[in-house]
């Protein structure tokens, strides 16, 4: 019998959920909810008996019998799980897993949560392809005053993006009539979508979304023990026991090891901000956003950190793979034999094997530190990359009067375009300040900021997780700010070790160094340039 047989559950919605001292059954106060549509939590998929593969997995490990499995647990084991859960002996809680539809939840707690760690996997409808609807937004538990201003900024700001959209037209029409014929399939379409990906940067991080996100019993758990840290302690509260409850339900056994939620006073964050209370000003913060900027050099992404001897530990570890003297495979040779798609084939495969692959494994070793700045929009992306980790900021600590956002390249070409842009954006800070004057939470106010918000942070990777992500994000399909991030990383690597960074390069490329074909695997949605055929030096876009 396959005892990890999933479960589907079509019917089952938790719209109510709180946390009590006995988490049998969670029930929110009215003071507590969004006034717009609440979040919708559906467990779509699980394993039949999670918590007894849970105990059963553990057994395993000290049979003499052969393998135990869920349905041979009859009695007792509850201690056991206990036993197993308080030692942090937590391996045995990742192989149940749970895949949950989200729906009415902001894009601000998805980068803020969600999307903050490695263990999870999403599928979350694009702003980049689907146009965000004048009526999808959070609505925190505002009144008055404040509540009217944040309905009017969220009306302003959607006018705002239906008009940038009919602004940025004419620009992407062009530039894809240069790309391409105009008798190319879906070209009127392609040019839409690409004007909106662009004129998403004025829509609010407050707008919502909806995805599919599966994650293990473990993460869960943890999920619900820190659900009340910053930013969007509300919305993940309510979202987290939501889930929690699907859990309950589904396997009400679960409760003999569920802790309650942390409050947020027990958070290091927390605690620090309360002994730092005279120094969060907002000259401080904008000194510390200062700093921060110079320390770039006009990079988006900047190399900070390295290892010494990279490229020779690089080399010697391939020569320990094979067990061959340096007399029989030099340095470079042994690089070539790890990076270059001509003598690597698998680098020019669609599905990524190097975590596999014994030679491509010893691009473990090096590994290069960044410091970056992306808008709020392009870094929820970037963080899908769940391999390269960053250490993200608290929000509301990076946050000032003064408006901080990015600007696309192609609204910078045309003068017009940009001060309408610039008009909008101190339009969005205006109204920020203006909330917190009134007393509104920073938790909430943080919602009506535009997808424009600038994201700072360092963020570190080894070679191969980081080649694997400039495969993707070097092409010329990827959003525009992480691929130019992408290529300052790429040129300051090969400055530094130039036997690595000759290859870090985009997919085509690379699969044209390996003589696969067809060279581009992006299809019809070709970017309608041979990049395989251009030096980084040359690489140059505005779409």
């Amino acid at each position: 019998m396959l005892f990890f047989l999933l479960y589907r559950r079509d019917s089952i919605q938790y719209n109510t959920g709180c946390q009590t001292e006995e988490p049998d059954k969670l029930d929110i106060r009215m003071s507590d909810r969004f006034l717009s549509p609440e979040p919708v939590v559906v467990l779509e998929k699980a394993f039949v008996r999670p918590f007894k593969n849970f105990v059963a997995t553990a057994k395993t490990c000290y049979s003499g019998k052969g393998v135990v499995r869920d349905e041979d647990l009859i009695e007792g084991y509850e201690l056991l799980a206990q036993s197993i859960y308080q030692a942090g002996h937590h391996t045995t809680l990742q192989h149940a897993h749970f895949q949950f539809t989200l729906t009415n939840v902001s894009r601000q707690f998805i980068w803020s949560f969600l999307h903050s760690h490695p263990f999870y996997n999403s599928e979350q409808v694009s702003q980049r392809y689907v146009a965000v609807k004048p009526e999808s937004f959070s609505i925190p538990p505002l009144s008055g005053e404040a509540l009217d201003l944040y309905i009017a900024g969220v009306h302003e700001q959607m006018e705002a993006y239906k008009k940038l959209n009919e602004m940025l037209l004419p620009l992407v029409d062009a530039e894809y009539a240069r790309l391409f014929p105009r008798q190319r399939r879906n070209f009127n379409r392609d040019v839409k979508k690409k004007a909106q990906e662009i004129a998403r940067y004025v829509v609010p991080i407050g707008a919502f979304a909806y995805l599919y996100h599966t994650i293990s019993g473990v993460t869960l758990l943890r999920y619900y023990r820190l659900c009340r840290q910053y930013d969007t302690p509300l919305e993940q509260r309510l979202v987290v026991e939501k889930m929690v409850q699907a859990l309950l339900d589904f396997d009400p056994e679960y409760k003999k090891i569920l802790e309650q939620p942390l409050p947020i006073e027990s958070t290091p964050e927390y605690q620090f901000y309360q002994g730092y209370a005279e120094g969060m000003t907002a000259q401080a913060t904008e000194r510390f956003l200062d700093e921060f900027d110079v320390s770039l050099e006009g990079r988006v992404s900047k190399l900070i950190d390295y290892k010494v001897n990279q490229e020779a530990v690089l080399a010697q570890s391939v020569r320990e793979v094979l067990g061959v003297p340096r007399a029989a495979l030099d340095d470079a040779a042994a690089i070539r034999l790890a990076l270059d798609p001509g003598e690597n084939r698998l680098l020019g495969e669609s599905l990524n094997l190097t975590t596999l692959s014994k030679i491509s494994r010893t691009l473990f070793h090096p590994s290069y530190t960044f410091r970056k700045k992306l808008s709020h929009t392009a870094d929820s992306q970037d963080q899908r990359h769940r391999m390269t980790p960053a250490s993200r900021p608290i929000l509301f600590a990076h946050t000032s009067d003064r408006p901080d956002y990015i600007t696309p390249a192609l609204i910078k070409i045309d003068p017009k375009i940009e001060a309408y842009y610039q008009e909008v954006m101190s339009q969005c800070w205006d109204r920020f300040a203006r909330m917190k004057r009134l007393g509104a939470p920073l938790e909430y106010a943080l919602y009506l900021l535009p997808n424009a918000l600038s994201i700072r942070f360092t963020e570190s990777s080894d070679l191969l997780n980081l080649h694997h992500k400039h495969a993707m994000r070097l092409c010329y399909n990827a959003q525009e700010e992480i691929w130019r991030a992408s290529l300052d990383e790429a040129q300051q690597i090969k400055e530094v070790n130039p036997s690595i960074g000759s290859y870090l390069l985009p997919p085509c490329t690379l699969r044209n160094m390996a003589g696969t074909r067809p060279v581009c695997p992006e299809g019809e949605r070709y970017c309608g340039v041979k990049v395989w055929r251009l030096d980084l030096s040359e690489y140059q876009r505005i779409l």
